[in-house]
């Protein structure tokens, strides 16, 4: 269990973090989480997503670019469960997720601006470690992330280290 909450966080570091602008909304059963930023861009295609899943997501936090498209969901079930498998701690999507009956009881947080049935193309275009523009905010690989439900902070450096 994470023992912080953004509030605090930005009381503590306001002159050093950024505060993503209100839209995200929370679909996993988990909601507090922290962790680097790996970054995908999506564009209504998550073949990119799908494939750094597989990779070790230990003290990562997939934020996946869908250009704030309402049209596709860029995750799901299936993909929440090979991250929950690979150790990611959360997933922040600029976009839309689906099967939210079923994350709803995961483990896996997942924030995200809406959700909708429609799965994205699968056509193998993205790409990976972009700066994503976001609500408001700038996110680059490797920043720091801390997100509850009041909304999601990004940081250049730890604000502390958890994985120690």
């Amino acid at each position: 269990m994470e023992n912080f909450t953004t509030p605090d966080l930005f009381d503590d570091h306001r002159n050093s973090v950024q505060v993503a602008d209100s839209g995200l909304r929370h679909f996993g059963k988990k909601t507090t989480f922290s962790g680097q930023a790996v970054t995908v861009t999506c564009p209504e295609d998550n073949s990119f997503a799908a494939d750094v899943l597989h990779q070790d997501g230990k003290g990562k936090v997939l934020v996946i670019d869908g250009f704030a498209s309402k049209r596709f969901a860029f995750i799901g079930d299936i993909m929440a469960e090979r991250a929950l498998q690979n150790g990611w701690e959360g997933v922040v999507i600029n976009g839309c997720c689906r099967d939210i009956e079923i994350l709803a009881t995961m483990d896996l947080p997942v924030m995200a601006i809406g959700s909708t049935p429609r799965s994205t193309l699968k056509r193998g275009f993205g790409d990976q470690d972009q700066v994503i523009n976001m609500l408001g905010t700038a996110i680059a690989p490797n920043d720091w992330l801390y997100g509850d439900v009041n909304g999601l902070i990004i940081s250049k450096a730890p604000l502390f280290n958890k994985f120690v």
